[in-house]
């Protein structure tokens, strides 16, 4: 890209928003899209572009589900929360990521 920011990999938003959702509780699009920048150090930028559709796909997957509320600046907003198909999704996608992961550091490994 040019710069220190990272693209995300297909499939690795889906894991990132249950796993916010799963320890911050219900958020906002907003809320969920500026935590996983501050928990990538700020080498994820997202935009509405990017974390509304995921939300959308995850919703109807059945894996979240959307309540209107007000946000922390008294506007009305949809916030996202896991279901029970959602929290049991977490473990099957972590442990593909996990396998994911141990297989490109076989191809990153320097050879010997």
């Amino acid at each position: 890209m040019g710069d220190n920011r990272s693209d995300i990999l297909q499939g690795t938003l889906d894991l990132m928003v249950l796993k916010t959702l799963e320890s911050m509780g219900p958020l906002h699009g907003y809320g969920i899209a500026r935590r996983i920048e501050q928990v990538s150090g700020q080498t994820l930028i997202l935009n509405q572009g990017t974390i509304y559709p995921a939300l959308l796909r995850l919703e109807q997957r059945g894996w979240i589900k959307a309540d209107w509320g007000m946000s922390e600046t008294n506007r009305r907003a949809r916030f996202y929360s896991l279901t029970r198909v959602g929290k049991s999704r977490i473990v099957e996608e972590t442990r593909n990521w996990e396998r994911v992961a141990a297989t490109m550091a076989l191809f990153l490994a320097r050879p010997k």
